[in-house]
């Protein structure tokens, strides 16, 4: 199957999962995670369509970046765990970071004179190697990211556990993303869902979808 067919399958997929929870498509962002494949394949994507593209490695998103900087309309998003001595490095790329999980980051990210949107992610396990800000510590983040300077808050990021039910760990997130909307009531977007759970993640109302595979295909090997 080529690129261009799994990306129209994957589209066909969100539209009828969002029709099956009485939205629209045009509500949900589809984000090709492209980790390990060539720059190549990004520029294909932008060819098809696509303005927004992940990446969870910083030097592999740093120099695909400059290789594409003639799509100056191509949105990277950065998904990966993010230490905060590279955290300006990112932002002078992506424009938007969605793996935001503590308030030293904000503090690294934030600026006077660039504007970065950003998520927070949420950890929906017991265990902190996963990346993400507990649930109990939300609040004091949110209301940390929302006096930053030049930080703009869209909303919520989470992983569905492994093993988990994804629809149970979504409605999670939207019931979250609920309680932080009581602050930061522009923060209404919802990143969740990747290849194997993205229609559950629509049920429960993500707004952005994470996809790798089920887009892009198997990964290159050694990455």
């Amino acid at each position: 199957m080529s690129l261009d067919d799994r990306l129209s399958e994957v589209t066909d997929r969100v539209a009828a999962a969002a029709a099956r929870s009485g939205r629209s498509a045009d509500e949900l962002t589809i984000i090709p995670v492209t980790k390990f494949h060539p720059a190549s394949l990004v520029r294909e994507l932008y060819g098809l369509g696509v303005r927004d593209v992940a990446e969870n490695r910083h030097q592999e998103a740093r120099e695909k970046a400059i290789e594409l900087a003639d799509l100056i309309d191509l949105r990277w998003h950065f998904v990966g765990q993010l230490q905060g001595n590279k955290a300006r490095q990112v932002r002078s790329y992506a424009r938007v970071i969605q793996s935001v999980d503590r308030a030293t980051l904000i503090d690294a990210l934030a600026s006077h004179d660039a504007l970065t949107s950003i998520f927070l992610q949420v950890n929906l396990t017991d265990d902190p190697a996963r990346g993400g800000v507990s649930p109990d510590q939300l609040d004091t983040l949110t209301e940390h990211a929302l006096r930053a300077p030049g930080i703009r808050l869209e909303g919520l990021m989470a992983v569905a556990p492994l093993g988990a039910d994804p629809r149970a760990a979504f409605a999670r997130v939207r019931e979250l993303s609920e309680r932080i909307r009581l602050v930061a009531p522009a923060a209404t977007s919802i990143s969740a869902g990747m290849s194997a759970d993205f229609e559950e993640a629509i049920a429960e109302g993500a707004t952005h979808l994470r996809i790798g595979t089920a887009i892009t295909g198997n990964r290159p090997t050694g990455g």
